[in-house]
């Protein structure tokens, strides 16, 4: 993803889609592709009306949007929201969920999941979406922090939903020629603006 993409002259169709995100979230999450089967969980904080709150986030080995959660708290019951959420947005039940060494996850990747679910705790291996937490972090910054939950949760996924649908896709280690990268995005960007032109 080029780093203009999200500039000044993108932050109205994002503050569009989050306004209607409640009505027409659905929207760009049933044109998604299938996620894969090896996803990468985590949190990041995020400043709200003064304190600090939790996003969590989960992308596929490609890098595919998994899904969202904004959380005041970070513990066992959000962690599992988290995965209840996860598996119903994609309809995918993962082989194998790469996380931090937080307490919660175990527990929580057995009783959303199932037991059958192999989860790794590794820095190292959850570097890739330690990466990608930039994205929102580098929109969230010059927005000085978020004025209550309810409006931070809905501007994080339409955000996040937006970024991946406008992002190149392709397999893992997968080149793909920059006229291609640039006409796919063009069409996608087309396609957001109708759907915020029909909510």
């Amino acid at each position: 993803m080029n780093k203009g993409v999200f500039t000044s002259s993108w932050l109205h169709p994002v503050r569009c889609w989050s306004l209607r995100e409640s009505r027409r979230g659905s929207e760009l999450r049933r044109r998604r592709g299938q996620v894969g089967r090896s996803w990468y969980v985590d949190e990041t904080y995020l400043k709200v009306h003064g304190r600090w709150c939790y996003l969590y986030r989960a992308i596929d080995r490609n890098g595919n949007l998994v899904d969202v959660l904004f959380s005041e708290r970070r513990d066992m019951a959000a962690a599992q929201a988290f995965f209840r959420s996860a598996k119903a947005v994609t309809g995918v039940t993962p082989d194998r969920v790469t996380t931090d060494g937080h307490d919660s996850y175990p527990r929580a990747i057995r009783t959303e999941l199932g037991k059958g679910v192999r989860h790794r705790t590794s820095a190292y291996l959850n570097n890739r979406l330690e990466q990608d937490h930039r994205g929102v972090k580098g929109r969230y910054g010059p927005m000085r922090g978020f004025k209550c939950p309810r409006s931070a949760a809905r501007f994080c996924r339409a955000y996040d939903e937006l970024r991946n649908f406008l992002r190149a896709h392709f397999r893992h280690n997968h080149y793909i020629p920059a006229d291609c990268r640039r006409l796919q995005f063009l069409r996608r960007t087309m396609t957001v603006l109708a759907v915020l032109k029909a909510a």
